[in-house]
C-alpha cells in the first residue's frame, strides 16, 4: 500500500484494475447495441429521488445486488440467466459502482462493469434522466 493511501483506495484500485469501465457516452452505447447488457442503478431510493433517474436502468439497491444476479441464486431476477450478461452498475459518483461490479465478476459474471463517473458524469453527458430535486 501507498504511503498515505487508504485502505479503501486500495480495495477500490484493485477492483478497479479488474474492470474495463465505461465513459457514459460508451455504456450508452452498449445498452443500444449489444444484447445481453443492462444499466444497473444500485442508489438507494432517497438518493434517486433527490438526484434523478435513467428511465432504462433496473433497480436493484446495493445490498441485494449479487442475490439478484447470481445466475445459481433463488432469488435472482429473471435476466439473470448466465455469466455472460453485460451488467452495467451505476451508482451517485462511480466509487460504490466499482466494488459493485467487481462482486459480480468475483461470482463469474465476466462482462460486469461500471460507469465512470457515475450518475453525474451520465446526467453532464446528456444521456436520458427524469426527475430529481
Amino acid at each position: 500500500m501507498t504511503a498515505g493511501a487508504s485502505r479503501i483506495d486500495a480495495l477500490l484500485a484493485a477492483a478497479r484494475s479488474r474492470l474495463r469501465r465505461l465513459e457514459p457516452v460508451e455504456a450508452a452505447r452498449a445498452l443500444a447495441e449489444e444484447p445481453g447488457s443492462v444499466l444497473v442503478d444500485i442508489r438507494p431510493a432517497a438518493q434517486r429521488a433527490a438526484e434523478g433517474e435513467i428511465p432504462e436502468a433496473v433497480i436493484v439497491e446495493r445490498n441485494v445486488l449479487e442475490w439478484r444476479f447470481d445466475p445459481t441464486s433463488d432469488a435472482r431476477l429473471p435476466i439473470a440467466t448466465g455469466d455472460d450478461l453485460q451488467v452495467i452498475v451505476i451508482c451517485s459518483e462511480g466509487y460504490t459502482s466499482s466494488l459493485a461490479a467487481d462482486a459480480l465478476r468475483q461470482l463469474g459474471l465476466w462482462r460486469a462493469t461500471d460507469v465512470i463517473g457515475g450518475y453525474h458524469a451520465w446526467a453532464t453527458a446528456g444521456l436520458p434522466t427524469r426527475g430529481g430535486a
